[in-house]
């Protein structure tokens, strides 16, 4: 069913309410509409020494609706590429449109010039030609693949990796599944992506409301006051979001309701895929414990939590144990709550269960940006040379706040008096009277003064151990980093002999992202490392999003606190206004990329290169 965006505006004010009366079926989205008698289809799968890939352009059935698509041997997502630890591997990819295409292996060990990144450690496959990848298989666990080349990851270019153990698994199940969530549009990415640089909140459908404010759902007027003269919009989780998007789960739509099937007392590992363009997803199964086994493929100490936030490029182990006869929802909610991916878990094919409704969409707070180490300032008057603010004046008394540029502020436009402001100004904001900036280049002197550079965290806090945007309250048990803890001792336990903080910037009004300020398009500087050296690296998110970083060629160890058994990642969620420690040993020399792994974001320049160089060779 098509929505217009006057029908879905109207849809999600009033979703809260609306029931689920047989009158209103019509007008609910797909995963609330009646389900369809549900699909246990496995993904295909490709195994063995010699496997063959074949890139081409597809139509796709979402929901029962044609999408184009681009998949591999015919299938969205690309088949499940089952490998063994310690097996070599090669792998012919032939590519079948009238465009250069790639391979990333993500989150596999491999030769630099294996990595499938064109422009950095390969030239690409050309149209209608073929590339041998031929690599050995160093390790196990739930991995996936993906185009490193234009949009195509949007356009269903991406597939599952499980590799077994060489040994016995040390994870003992009774049945799996592999779970690939993802994002697809109707709309070109290339239309998306032109649509946010025109207008970067172009797909927000959740703006604020005045029934909001009536409701007391929302803000508060004197917090909106505040922050619609910071230019900030608290709504501006996800820059694309369900207002453009249907949430897959191995390429089905909400109703088509996937199915995976289990024989009740069985314990069933779910190997959970992130393998969206832009989306964030809170993932639970009302009912069920869901007991964290892996992280990115590394195995980790049993946690049981009731729900876990996955970033785009991240993957989950999760095992349940469903003992009812009954079936169970999988539910993949995007963090911005305009929409979900579902499928079921159930002990027979066509049964279905309860469809939770959408919960309340999160709103970004102080902290979000990057007030989080300023204490009471979270929920404090915002001082100006005069005083604090006046809410009986038109702009709330901040015309008072000498020196206060509020074009540098966000997304969105605010009334009244902010209505005429040159928003092409970029001196920051300087709340004297607090002495408070919001674009203040001696808390980050080595960032790049541009403007590109809208915020810069003026007390940023290490977020580890919270849940993710709009989680803080649910009631029940989530996920959060700390939780995670190796199964076994960290192959490299030394401490590290020097550190490196890199900022992640951007101007969300203009649509630009970087590293320190400068796009991967403005230099050609990688991030030098020495072979074997350990550093210490620190993420620090200077914007008001959350920004799932990957490194590319080697895993790191998350900083929290759980010394030689800390967590070993690819990537990993720097929430907004927060800060990430990992530990690096750089062990694999080659030029390797580094970057968001949304997809618009990186596309806009958040992604610069990493350069492993041999000892004794300058960087």
């Amino acid at each position: 069913m098509a929505f217009s965006n006057l029908d879905r505006r109207d849809f999600l004010r009033g979703a809260g309410v609306a029931g689920g009366t047989a009158a209103l079926a019509a007008w609910m989205p797909a995963w609330a509409q009646t389900v369809s008698p549900g699909l246990t289809t496995p993904l295909p799968i490709v195994s063995g020494t010699d496997i063959e890939l074949r890139i081409a352009r597809q139509t796709m059935m979402i929901d029962g609706r044609p999408s184009r698509a681009i998949g591999i041997n015919g299938t969205v997502p690309a088949p499940l590429i089952r490998l063994r630890e310690g097996q070599n591997v090669r792998l012919k990819v032939i590519n079948d449109l009238d465009e250069d295409s790639s391979i990333h292996w993500h989150g596999l060990l491999v030769p630099p010039q294996f990595d499938g990144v064109p422009g950095i450690s390969f030239p690409g496959i050309k149209p209608r030609s073929s590339f041998l990848y031929e690599f050995p298989i160093r390790q196990s666990g739930t991995y996936w693949y993906h185009s490193h080349s234009g949009m195509q990851e949007q356009l269903g270019h991406y597939g599952p990796i499980v590799i077994d153990p060489a040994g016995t698994d040390p994870i003992p199940s009774d049945r799996e599944h592999v779970i690939v969530l993802s994002d697809h549009s109707q709309m070109s990415p290339e239309t998306i992506f032109r649509k946010m640089k025109q207008m970067p909140g172009y797909f927000n459908y959740q703006k604020q409301t005045l029934a909001g404010l009536l409701a007391g759902k929302d803000q508060a007027l004197k917090e909106r006051v505040m922050w619609g003269g910071m230019r900030m919009d608290p709504t501006d989780i996800s820059d694309v979001n369900g207002s453009t998007y249907t949430f897959l789960v191995n390429g089905h739509g909400p109703q088509d309701n996937w199915t995976a099937l289990f024989t009740p007392g069985e314990r069933v590992r779910l190997r959970i895929i992130n393998a969206s363009s832009m989306t964030t997803f809170n993932v639970r199964i009302p009912g069920l414990k869901l007991n964290i086994v892996q992280a990115d493929g590394q195995n980790v100490r049993p946690v049981a939590v009731d729900e876990f936030q996955i970033g785009v490029a991240e993957t989950y182990d999760a095992i349940v144990t469903p003992t009812e006869d009954r079936a169970y929802t999988l539910v993949g909610e995007a963090v911005d709550r305009s929409g979900m991916a579902r499928a079921t878990l159930s002990p027979r094919a066509g049964m279905a269960a309860e469809v939770p409704p959408l919960r309340k969409r999160p709103l970004a707070t102080m902290k979000d940006m990057g007030m989080g180490g300023m204490g009471a300032m979270a929920g404090m008057d915002m001082g100006t040379s005069e005083g604090t603010m006046d809410l009986s004046k038109p702009d709330g008394g901040m015309a008072g706040m000498a020196g206060m540029d509020h074009s540098a502020m966000g997304h969105g436009v605010a009334g009244g008096a902010m209505a005429g402001m040159d928003h092409s100004a970029m001196a920051g904001m300087d709340m004297s009277g607090g002495g408070m900036k919001m674009r203040d280049f001696s808390n980050a002197p080595k960032i790049d003064k541009n403007p590109g550079v809208q915020t810069v965290a003026m007390s940023p806090v290490d977020r580890t151990g919270e849940p993710g945007q709009g989680l803080e309250d649910v009631g029940h048990r989530v996920l959060v980093y700390r939780d995670l803890v190796a199964l076994e001792r960290n192959p490299d336990t030394r401490a590290p002999g020097r550190a490196l903080d890199i900022h992640l910037t951007g101007n969300m009004e203009r649509f630009m992202w970087s590293f320190d300020g400068v796009k991967m398009s403005d230099t050609m500087e990688p991030f030098p490392f020495i072979d074997g050296e350990r550093v210490r690296v620190t993420l620090i998110n200077d914007t008001m999003m959350a920004h799932p970083i990957h490194l590319h060629g080697h895993f790191f160890e998350l900083v929290t606190g759980h010394g030689d058994h800390a967590p070993r990642k690819h990537t990993v969620i720097v929430q907004p206004g927060g800060k990430v420690s990992w530990d690096l040993t750089a062990d694999a020399v080659g030029d390797w990329a580094f970057h968001c792994h949304l997809l618009y974001h990186m596309m806009a320049g958040m992604m610069r290169v990493v350069s492993v160089r041999p000892r004794g060779e300058a960087a």
